[in-house]
């Protein structure tokens, strides 16, 4: 049986690689953990833009670009799939 949250995850991360061109990166090469900015995945502030427009289009949810929290929502593939499962519960 799947489970949720492990398909949200992977959900996400073929979104990233999708939304933003990687093509040298499989969803098993993201880790839920990892930073997805700097050291991590090594996106920039105009992936950031890109992948909040791909997860509103996807998900259905606002995403305010300048709310302080919203940095952090965007931290790791787990943390983003937090946000959306918050956001869609609420």
């Amino acid at each position: 049986m799947s489970d949720p949250q492990q398909d949200l995850n992977r959900d996400l991360k073929q979104l990233i690689i999708d939304a933003l061109g990687l093509e040298d990166i499989g969803v098993d090469d993201i880790d839920d953990q990892q930073p997805l900015f700097g050291d991590g995945l090594g996106l920039d502030s105009v992936d950031a833009l890109e992948l909040g427009l791909a997860i509103q289009k996807r998900y259905g949810i606002k995403i305010d670009a300048d709310a302080k929290d919203t940095r952090n929502h965007f931290s790791s593939v787990a943390a983003l799939a937090a946000f959306v499962t918050a956001r869609n519960a609420a």
